[in-house]
């Protein structure tokens, strides 16, 4: 059943627009700082994140997850960097609740 409210949720972004992506872009922002302060907790060796601008889709959305209101939704590709070696691309979705607060931030390789 979690599924396909997932998938039910995963269209409904689908019909909201998304915005022009910049590094200032207060979204991206959050996502990229509260993702890496969580990767860094799992991996210390870990010393940057980034975001690709050109893959990210950031997206106005109306929805709740059970009763916690998600305002923004961030989707797109992200590089792991430990110390002078950038990994592979990963892909990464980020929800943003009131007041621009990250809600959750996930990574998974493709």
């Amino acid at each position: 059943m979690k599924v396909f409210g997932f998938a039910i949720f995963v269209t409904m972004l689908s019909a909201t627009a998304a915005f022009a992506q910049t590094e200032t872009d207060p979204a991206i922002a959050a996502c990229k700082s509260t993702g890496l302060i969580a990767l860094q907790q799992k991996s210390k060796d870990i010393t940057d994140l980034i975001i690709d601008l050109e893959s990210v889709a950031v997206s106005a959305a109306t929805t709740k997850v059970e009763d916690i209101p998600v305002k923004t939704v961030v989707l797109g590709e992200s590089y792991i960097k430990r110390g002078s070696v950038t990994g592979k691309s990963d892909r990464f979705v980020c929800l943003i609740g009131d007041k621009g607060k990250v809600l959750l931030t996930f990574f998974t390789s493709k």
